[in-house]
This record gives C-alpha cells, structure tokens and sequence, in this order.
C-alpha cells in the first residue's frame, strides 16, 4: 500500500507515523499556547530573553509553534497526512535550523533564537524524515510499504 490521499486503512489503528505526527503537533500546540502566557502578545518580532525550558521565545516563534502544531493535529488523521506533515517538518525545521545557525544572536533574529532552538529544530526536521519515510506493515498483506 502507499501513502496517498485514499489510503484511510479502514478499520485500522493508527499507524506509527499517524501517531508520531498527533504526538508532535500536540506537543508543539501546547507550546506555542504556554509560550504566550510567557511572552505576551506585544513585542512579535524582538529579543525578549524570555525562555520557555531554555528556548528563546517571542510573539512570532509562539505563532510558528500553534500553526505547526494545528497542522500536526489536523493531517495526523490519515497516513497521507501524516506523511504531508513529517515532510513539512522536515522542511520547515531544517531551514529554521539553517537560519538560526546565522541568526542566533543577531539583533535582525526576528525569531529570537538560542542554540537550544537550533539543537531542538534539527531534531525535529529528523523526526520529519522520520513520520515522512517510516515504512508501514498492511495488515492485509503483512508486507511493509512506504
């Protein structure tokens, strides 16, 4: 089986990217919501040296997380979708990852990132290839697809 938008496996569980993609988009939901009881709502796009568990935060980087998040919610309903995610991590954290090595600690950083932004974006790009490229067993045919 593959992984296109008609594949629902009715009548299944959920499959190990499905639930990787709800886990993470719930996470990163959580965190941009919690992010702002921190941060505010002023100030969207400037160092405010507040940290949420040692990562540096502002009003756009809470922003980022919810929109990821929501997205994780949302297309963990199928494994197409969790598919669609895991590559639009991939993506997105990979090039968050390749701005903050440049940004961090730059007054123009409109994301206020720290080193532990950028350590934590790596992971979670590799997480993406991860939900985008883990096989899956049919439990029909029992063979694993991709």
């Amino acid at each position: 089986m593959t992984a296109n938008a008609g594949n629902t496996l009715t009548g299944r569980g959920k499959s190990v990217p499905e639930i990787l993609a709800l886990a993470l988009g719930a996470i990163y939901l959580l965190i941009g919501i919690i992010g702002f009881f921190i941060t505010g709502f002023g100030n969207f796009f400037e160092h405010t040296d507040k940290t949420l568990l040692g990562f540096e935060i502002n009003g756009m980087h809470n922003v980022v997380h919810i929109l990821i998040g929501l997205a994780g919610l949302v297309l963990a309903r199928t494994l197409a979708g969790a598919r669609t995610y895991g590559w639009l991590l991939a993506v997105v954290y990979g090039a968050a990852f390749v701005y903050g090595l440049f940004a961090t600690g730059q007054d123009w950083d409109f994301l206020s990132l720290n080193w532990a932004d950028n350590i934590l974006h790596l992971v979670t790009a590799l997480v993406g290839l991860l939900i985008a490229l883990l096989p899956v067993r049919s439990a029909v045919t029992g063979r694993a697809s991709v």
